[in-house]
C-alpha cells in the first residue's frame, strides 16, 4: 500500500513535471513581435519571431513605400542594436557560431543566420513567413535571445548565397531588434 501510494504521488509530480515542460514549449511557440525600422527611425512594418525545439518561424510584415521592389538580401546578425540608424552596423556580423562560411548555397556554408531572400512587391510591401533551423530563440550557442540579443536586417539587394561575407547584398536598410 506504502508502494502504490508512493507510485500514485511519483505519477502525480511527473505528471506536473511533463506540464510544465509542455508549457515552456507553448511559451516559445507564441510569437515575440518586434517593429522594423529604416535608416530614418521610421517603423515600417513588424517582424514576429516564433521558437520550437526545431528552429524559428519569422514573419514579416512591411507596409508598402517600405523598400524598393524585389529582391532582398535578410540574415539574423548577432546584436540586437538597431540605434545606428544610417548604417545599422551595431547589430554586428551574421549570427554565426560555427566554421561556416556565408551562404546558403555556400559548400563551405552557411552561417547560422543566413536566411532565404525577401520578395518585396511591386507596391513596397512585402509579406512573408520563413523558418529557419539554423538558430533557435534561447538554447545554446546559436540561440537569439542570448545576453545581447540578436537582429533581423533587411539589405539593399538580393543575397547572391555564395559571396564573403553578405553574399554581395549590400547596405543594411531594415532592422528589428530580438529581445
Amino acid at each position: 500500500m506504502i508502494l502504490s501510494k508512493f507510485a500514485a504521488v511519483s505519477a502525480v509530480l511527473l505528471a506536473l513535471g511533463a506540464g510544465q515542460v509542455l508549457a515552456d514549449d507553448m511559451a516559445d511557440m507564441k510569437p515575440m513581435v518586434t517593429k522594423a525600422i529604416n535608416n530614418k527611425g521610421a517603423e515600417i512594418g513588424t517582424v514576429a519571431v516564433s521558437g520550437g525545439k526545431t528552429g524559428v518561424v519569422l514573419r514579416i510584415d512591411l507596409s508598402a513605400g517600405a523598400l524598393a521592389p524585389g529582391w532582398h538580401g535578410m540574415h539574423f546578425h548577432a546584436v540586437g542594436d538597431c540605434s545606428d540608424l544610417e548604417k545599422f552596423k551595431n547589430s554586428k556580423a551574421h549570427v554565426n557560431h560555427g566554421d561556416g562560411k556565408h551562404g546558403l548555397l555556400n559548400p563551405a556554408g552557411p552561417e547560422n543566420g543566413d536566411l532565404p531572400n525577401l520578395y518585396v512587391n511591386a507596391d513596397g510591401s512585402a509579406h512573408a513567413e520563413v523558418a529557419s533551423q539554423l538558430v533557435n530563440l534561447k538554447d545554446g550557442p546559436a540561440a537569439l535571445l542570448d545576453t545581447d540579443g540578436s537582429a533581423l536586417v533587411i539589405h539593399a539587394a538580393e543575397d547572391d548565397h555564395m559571396s564573403q561575407p553578405i553574399g554581395n547584398s549590400g547596405a543594411r536598410l531594415v532592422c528589428a531588434v530580438i529581445r
